[in-house]
């Protein structure tokens, strides 16, 4: 049976009283009116990268601190954060892609004047900004795109159809934490190209309100799902981890700067240096997903297998 808004408002988890629904995207509307940007106009296009810097913080580089890594020549290096940079890019816009259809899904059924579906449809308009701005910013670094493979593009498209919607919000917030995490040491970084660092301060700023919409409805999903869809999600998620931790990096950019592939993939993942800023950039997530009971049985051991779990 479906609970009412009076019993869900009364309703807590373990980090206390649910918040109201409408109150909550009242307040994220305000903050979008308030703090959104166009990267078209804010950031500078037409500026050449400067010479010498960094198109990611060297420490967030795959084959940073790897034999590997002490071999390259500081030419090199770069070039690899220049592909790793678009590497993500192109993985978030795969992603964002994934997210928009899921938020689709979400209102799809709900009142088009609530303030809830409003601030969807607000989400959706940022997502569609970041996905223009993230291929623009590819085709600016003069790099390829790098596309996710065949079948982890195919398991997207069947976790749309499949996911639960506590599984939905928890593959969002996935997708955004970790890179939220890392954009958050990249903006403020000044060894890194000017062009990166406007990038993910407009990223930042915006997807921290996504955060607190998925989060503010995850908790209450889980509350109120009935106990096989808080089972199936946590099976989900976990398995949607293992594919995200997976696709982070694509193997090809190695290649594109000159480097063994099979090598280079063989050191990052026996890289400690590796393992811990994957799992310290998931860790308030991580935290996050206990809490409220994501991280359960098979589920958890799935997400330990991706490496984002200790």
């Amino acid at each position: 049976m479906t609970a009412t808004m009076n019993e869900i408002e009364m309703l807590r988890d373990a980090l206390g009283l649910l918040k109201d629904r409408e109150q909550v995207a009242e307040r994220l509307l305000d903050s979008s009116a308030k703090h959104s940007f166009d990267p078209d106009k804010e950031l500078d296009w037409d500026a050449p990268f400067e010479e010498g810097k960094w198109f990611w913080p060297p420490e967030l580089v795959s084959l940073y601190d790897t034999p590997m890594w002490q071999r390259m020549s500081e030419e090199q290096r770069i070039q690899l954060s220049r592909h790793e940079s678009a590497a993500l890019a192109s993985l978030g816009i795969w992603f964002e892609i994934i997210l928009m259809q899921l938020l689709i899904r979400h209102i799809y059924d709900r009142p088009t004047t609530s303030a809830h579906v409003r601030y969807a449809l607000t989400e959706i308009a940022d997502e569609c900004r970041h996905s223009m701005m993230f291929a623009r910013l590819i085709q600016k670094s003069d790099v390829p795109a790098y596309p996710v493979t065949r079948l982890h593009h195919n398991l997207g498209r069947l976790f749309k159809t499949i996911s639960t919607t506590p599984g939905s919000f928890t593959a969002t917030l996935l997708g955004e934490e970790i890179l939220d995490w890392m954009q958050r040491l990249t903006f403020p970084d000044e060894r890194v190209q000017p062009l990166v660092r406007g990038v993910t301060r407009i990223h930042v700023v915006e997807e921290a309100r996504h955060v607190r919409y998925a989060r503010e409805e995850l908790r209450r999903q889980m509350v109120t799902a009935p106990r096989w869809e808080a089972e199936y999600t946590r099976l989900v998620s976990g398995e949607f981890a293992r594919i995200f931790s997976i696709a982070f990096i694509n193997p090809k950019v190695y290649s594109d700067v000159g480097l063994d592939r099979r090598e280079a993939v063989a050191q990052v993942k026996a890289s400690g240096h590796r393992r811990e800023v994957m799992q310290t950039g998931a860790k308030r997530l991580t935290d996050f997903l206990d809490d409220i009971g994501v991280l359960r049985g098979v589920g958890r051991k799935l997400w330990q297998s991706s490496g984002l779990l200790a």
